[in-house]
């Protein structure tokens, strides 16, 4: 709001003082009398053209979201190989695939437990995509945990199995229910706990925060098919049409 502000005093300088020297924009340089006459002057205006107020915000919504579309390209092409193939392998679906769909989450999202079907069914139908998966813990404790247990289990070679089976889970998952699942797929729950101490698992969950905030995820799930982003829960035919644009 303060470079509206500042528009209308350029605005008053002008049309009460006439053209002034760009070194008059200094509010500094104006006396007590002339500060009190250029607020009057403000408020005079912004009541005479209240929709001036609505014209600049939408005008200043526009250009936040081309700098934040622009921003996110510019991640896009820097971190692409951090985006497309992370180094801690969490890829499901045809790791070959010819369209990579990426997808920020949190195994107690609700949303993203809504967009569960959706993916599960394209992943079946397509054989052509890849998903890659980023866990990104938001939502508590809980949340933190299920992920952590989730990367755990790569060791084990059940990362894919193990992803499936929580956020498939209807209901929030607490600390036992976790390892409830993990026992239930064929987990060693034992080796599990221990795995999941690893520091590195804790890099990686730190570097999805990291990777998200520069893309301006701000929630979850986040999908991201090339340089098109679905945030929130979509209806699948939406993500079966973004996938065929990106295939041409």
């Amino acid at each position: 709001m303060s470079r509206i502000v500042a528009a209308f005093i350029m605005l008053a300088l002008v049309g009460h003082f006439g053209a002034a020297p760009a070194r008059a924009a200094d509010a500094g340089t104006f006396s007590a009398g002339q500060k009190e006459e250029l607020k009057k002057l403000m408020r005079s205006y912004l009541l005479e053209n209240p929709e001036v107020i609505a014209e600049a915000l939408t005008e200043l919504d526009s250009r936040e979201a081309k700098n934040k579309v622009a921003k996110r390209t510019n991640v896009l092409v820097s971190r692409r190989q951090e985006i497309l193939n992370p180094s801690e392998g969490t890829i499901i679906g045809n790791p070959k695939g010819d369209v990579t769909v990426v997808e920020f989450f949190d195994y107690n999202c609700g949303y993203c437990k809504s967009m569960f079907q959706a993916i599960s069914e394209v992943l079946k139908e397509d054989p052509k995509m890849r998903l890659v998966l980023k866990e990104y813990p938001i939502l508590g404790p809980s949340s933190v945990a299920a992920s952590r247990a989730a990367l755990a289990s790569r060791k084990q070679g059940k990362y894919a199995d193990f992803h499936l089976a929580l956020l498939g889970y209807k209901g929030s998952l607490s600390d036992s229910v976790v390892m409830v699942i993990a026992q239930n797929i064929g987990l060693d729950v034992k080796k599990l706990q221990d795995d999941m101490k690893d520091p590195a698992i804790t890099e990686i969950l730190v570097k999805n925060h990291d990777l998200a905030d520069a893309l301006g995820v701000d929630g979850t799930p986040q999908i991201i098919i090339g340089e098109v982003f679905l945030p929130g829960a979509v209806p699948k035919q939406e993500l079966v049409e973004a996938i065929a644009k990106a295939r041409k």
